[in-house]
């Protein structure tokens, strides 16, 4: 499959930006990671959803667009495509979990008017783990900031995505069920990755897989 803009999304803790770094090195591609811990309001919301979810959701968006706007928008000579571990969806699809329905209401105005000038991928790829084992890998990587994550707060967010899912169908998304692979210490389970990723064609709108 022909790709210049691939996405590689995940809940919390699915080893999202662990593959697009593989598959940056494997491939030579142009590597866009999110620049989450830069964001003042994240420890602050761990703590305290309810008064920092706003601000939180408002930094994210504006250095989401801007990160997307500059990488995007030039070609590099030495790269094959652009591999990224994140969607400018991913806004709203947070947003919507963690904000007042009027917040809410505020911010999609807001995400609305830059979302239609974004480019599109030519696949979006969804790593889907059980919220068990992603409260398990939250906790190996033992980011301060993130121990306040709750199994309730991980299974809003796969809603939020899988809700999202069923909305699209102008872009091919792939979601892979991950549970029973290790990609990061078992060079097969990657080799099935890319894989499926690399050789296969997926028109727009949904394609579930189970690798195991």
């Amino acid at each position: 499959m022909s790709l210049n803009y691939l996405v590689i999304e995940g809940n919390i803790g699915a080893g999202k930006t662990t593959l697009a770094q593989m598959i940056s090195e494997r491939y030579q591609a142009k590597l866009v990671l999110e620049q989450f811990a830069d964001n003042p309001f994240l420890p602050k919301f761990y703590e305290n959803q309810e008064q920092y979810s706003f601000p939180l959701e408002m930094a994210f968006l504006a250095e989401r667009y801007n990160q997307l706007h500059r990488e995007l928008s030039h070609f590099d000579l030495f790269s094959t495509f652009t591999v990224s571990d994140y969607y400018f969806m991913k806004s709203l699809i947070f947003a919507q979990n963690t904000l007042q329905p009027d917040e809410y209401n505020l911010y999609r105005q807001f995400f609305t008017i830059i979302y239609d000038k974004m480019p599109k991928p030519d696949l979006y790829v969804y790593l889907h783990k059980d919220t068990d084992l992603l409260l398990k890998n939250i906790a190996h990587r033992g980011r301060t900031y993130e121990s306040h994550i709750t199994k309730e707060y991980l299974e809003k967010i796969t809603r939020g995505y899988f809700s999202f899912f069923r909305q699209q169908n102008d872009i091919p998304i792939l979601i892979i069920d991950t549970n029973g692979i290790d990609f990061v210490n078992r060079p097969e389970d990657f080799e099935k990755l890319t894989e499926t990723i690399f050789n296969r064609e997926f028109g727009k709108g949904i394609t579930r897989i189970l690798l195991d």
